[in-house]
């Protein structure tokens, strides 16, 4: 039958994610860091995934395709034990910090201020990024390094991520982010392990790839949770 179903244009496409979040019919799927049609029969034609995307990558179309088959979707959330696609992890957000350092009962205040955090997962366009001192953190930094939010995540838009665990290389998205919207300035902290210096090359190829002059600074953080001299 010729009916309305997205189309996707993966050439628009950065892999954030958040069409398939928004579609509660599963019919979108991630596959090689693109988003993907994954069943005809899944979409319904009403479009709940066009506004999420922040790329523009999704549209309608006419043409041939399976009708849309209801009892399929309410079958396939049921054996996967949800009733929506969404994955809570991935979905962005802003969080409003005030400038406040005190201790809370319960422990140091953080000072994350948007989410998701990892570079795979960011929208390049996102919203928090207009205007954002931008830090790009190594994982393990956090971890090794005590009083990390304070120091580092404070007042910065925060992403990170592990060279030696993720795969592809960081630059290429790092440059869109950088080159596309109003960044005040690049902080990178890294650990003093080798693997780690692919983080700081991709940030800082970033930086001259995107033709942009900004205030940047790199950090080291050392195994005992030192800041490198």
């Amino acid at each position: 039958m010729i009916r309305k179903i997205i189309k996707i244009d993966e050439s628009k496409c950065d892999g954030c994610g958040l069409c398939a979040e928004a579609c509660h019919e599963g019919a979108i799927g991630m596959v090689d860091g693109k988003a993907k049609l994954l069943r005809e029969d899944y979409c319904d034609g009403l479009g709940d995934c066009l506004p999420a995307c922040p790329q523009n990558a999704i549209s309608f179309e006419e043409r041939e395709a399976p009708e849309y088959n209801e009892q399929a979707v309410l079958a396939a959330k049921a054996a996967k034990g949800r009733t929506a696609h969404a994955c809570p992890g991935s979905m962005m957000k802003r969080m409003e910090r005030t400038n406040s350092a005190e201790i809370s009962v319960s422990g140091p205040v953080s000072q994350l201020s948007q989410w998701p955090v990892q570079i795979k997962l960011v929208p390049v366009n996102a919203p928090y990024f207009d205007g954002a001192n931008l830090l790009v953190a190594a994982d393990c930094t956090a971890y090794a390094f005590g009083d990390f939010h304070n120091r580092f995540i404070k007042n910065r838009i925060t992403l990170i991520g592990c060279p030696k665990l993720d795969e592809g290389d960081y630059t290429e998205k790092l440059t869109e982010i950088i080159k596309n919207n109003d960044v005040k300035s690049l902080t990178i902290v890294r650990m003093e392990v080798p693997c780690c210096g692919a983080l700081e090359r991709a940030a800082v190829n970033a930086l001259k790839n995107s033709g942009k002059f900004i205030p940047w600074q790199v950090y080291t953080i050392t195994t005992d949770g030192r800041i490198k001299e």
